[in-house]
């Protein structure tokens, strides 16, 4: 028998003792342990992972009701614009046509003025035409007196 067999032999029996000892129950009851251990960190580890995944689906909710807020607030204020836009065009219009009205009055008005204007100079030049040529017609006090009389009353008459 050789030295290999010795081993074998006391290896066995040093398991045999070990067996008797209870030693097997203790390390398979750590193993039992460690195994419960490693199965309750997956479990811990499972909720956490669906409880990151509850969390994720309600930020990106949150996240999608924002980008639906932002989009509303961006065409709100769009239509606002436009709205403010043709509100301006309109009082621009407004005011431009209060503008020509007016400068179409006070050209009216210039043309009314320059016309009686033209009409003063025309009835004065006609009456001092008028009144040349009664003067050289008409010599003396008669003709002056009748000259004088007719001249007020073309003046009155023509103003």
């Amino acid at each position: 028998m050789d030295a290999e067999f010795w081993v074998a032999l006391a290896f066995l029996v040093f398991i045999g003792v070990l067996y008797r000892a209870g030693a097997f129950g203790a390390v398979i009851g750590a193993l039992d342990k460690r195994s419960d251990a490693i199965r309750k960190e997956l479990e811990e580890a499972k909720a956490l992972r669906e409880e990151a995944q509850r969390v994720f689906q309600q930020y990106k909710a949150k996240f999608a009701a924002a980008e639906n807020e932002v989009e509303a607030i961006i065409a709100r204020a769009k239509s606002d614009a436009a709205r403010y836009s043709a509100e301006v065009d309109a009082d621009f219009q407004n005011f431009m046509a209060r503008r020509r009205a007016m400068a179409e009055k006070r050209i009216a008005q210039a043309e009314a003025t320059a016309m009686a204007d033209v009409r003063a100079a025309a009835a004065d030049a006609a009456v001092k035409a008028s009144e040349h040529i009664l003067r050289d017609t008409l010599k003396g006090a008669a003709g002056e007196a009748l000259v004088a009389k007719n001249i007020a009353s073309l003046r009155s008459e023509f103003n």
